[in-house]
């Protein structure tokens, strides 16, 4: 019984992540959020990255159109940045330059905390955040 929750779990961030890749920006943040959710160790953080979710977000990122799917792309990356692994990660996916491109938000300042928390996260590991 163990076992088979161990599998279920996965399939759930595997979804998850697979959610990241359709067009419709309701469903992206639907995946972000589960994201979000399963993040909560390093165990997970680096299965959600090996499944290819630190690529899915920054992807997610780059086609961002609106507040609400930038804010939930930006959660998911914070969910994900809690090691310097992890961030390594984000950074050879590209994270660093593209929520260094992202357009500051004028109406939440919750998305500009997660930008700047990101960037400072980068600097902090002196990953390069101008390209």
């Amino acid at each position: 019984m163990g076992l088979h929750f161990v599998f279920v779990k996965d399939n759930l961030i595997e979804q998850s992540v697979k959610l990241l890749r359709v067009k419709d920006p309701l469903f992206k943040r639907m995946g972000a959020s589960r994201i979000i959710h399963f993040a909560t160790d390093d165990e997970k953080r680096i299965k959600v990255v090996e499944l290819g979710g630190a690529h899915g977000l920054v992807n997610m990122l780059k086609a961002v159109k609106d507040d609400h799917t930038c804010m939930e792309a930006l959660r998911a990356l914070v969910a994900l940045s809690y090691t310097d692994i992890d961030v390594g990660a984000l950074h050879l996916a590209g994270a660093s330059s593209v929520i260094s491109s992202t357009p500051n938000s004028s109406e939440d300042a919750e998305v500009m905390g997660y930008k700047s928390s990101l960037l400072k996260r980068f600097q902090d590991l002196k990953f390069d955040t101008t390209s």
